[in-house]
């Protein structure tokens, strides 16, 4: 119980691992300014990451994150974010995850041939073929 309240009291657990990320800063749905950093730790509810510069606090933010695994072991995989900074620091900023996907992020020059039917390009993980929303 004492641990909780002086702790760590973030509900969910925090994994450490850097993976590059783009990032987009959002106002009124323009986006403001871009730039690429790395994750710090993720989470489900939010991710910290080194920007390459202090972000301002309250704004919307777009990651992409390219994520460490193959989709079947051939596409590419990105994992996309949207949320609000909700701390900042020097080069680290949280931000607070209100909606993320998986996507693929293309596919190698070797896969290109296959056919273009809708199916094909389901079973082979196409480029931009979403794999869920949450949240």
């Amino acid at each position: 119980q004492i641990e909780g309240i002086n702790g760590d009291r973030r509900r969910d657990r925090r994994y450490g691992i850097r993976l590059d990320v783009r990032w987009k800063l959002i106002r009124r749905r323009r986006v403001l300014e871009t730039g690429v950093g790395q994750t710090v730790d993720l989470s489900s509810g939010g991710i910290l990451f080194d920007p390459g510069r202090q972000l301002p606090v309250g704004l919307n933010v777009e990651l992409s994150v390219s994520w460490p695994v193959l989709l079947r072991n051939v596409a590419p995989m990105q994992l996309l974010v949207s949320g609000r900074i909700v701390r900042a620091s020097q080069n680290r900023t949280a931000v607070a995850m209100a909606q993320h996907e998986f996507r693929t992020a293309g596919l190698p020059a070797s896969q290109s041939t296959l056919a273009r039917t809708p199916s094909a390009l389901l079973s082979s993980g196409a480029s931009g073929t979403s794999f869920g929303k949450y949240r």
